[in-house]
């Protein structure tokens, strides 16, 4: 039996956890949490149920995936990090951008970057992928 304090020596502890990050179920929840509070529906219940149809609708199609940020949302980034509207950002500030979107995977070298230029259409195009799979809380099943 498991001692007070010791929270790892539950024998199913690890499988849970393997478990929960196979299925993406941690962010499948936080998604969903961010979605109640940022829209506030007035039946939560149903804005679940249609939010968690539409997640896999998107699974089979490929498009439309619920997200919190749509193209003028990431464009009116773009537009903070460019504020003389020069048309590009540097390398730094398309990194920093994305990762504090929440976006862990993205292009290290985009087209541009080795001359320290973003423009509005790489960064765009990078942020909309990068929402996409944060958004996409489902996981692919590989064949066995």
């Amino acid at each position: 039996m498991a001692s007070e304090g010791d929270g790892d020596s539950w024998p199913r502890t690890e499988d849970t956890r393997q478990y929960l990050q196979q299925h993406r179920i941690l962010e499948l929840l936080d998604n969903c949490t961010s979605q109640l509070i940022y829209n506030r529906p007035d039946e939560p219940k149903i804005f679940l149920i249609e939010l968690l149809e539409k997640l896999k609708s998107s699974r089979t199609t490929k498009l439309e995936y619920p997200c919190l940020f749509n193209e003028s949302n990431i464009q009116s980034i773009f537009g903070m990090l460019d504020p003389t509207d020069r048309g590009f950002i540097t390398l730094q500030q398309y990194k920093e951008a994305l990762t504090t979107l929440g976006i862990a995977s993205f292009d290290e070298h985009p087209a541009g970057g080795e001359i320290d230029r973003i423009t509005v259409d790489t960064f765009t195009r990078e942020a909309k992928h990068g929402l996409m799979r944060a958004s996409a809380t489902f996981y692919e099943k590989t064949s066995s």
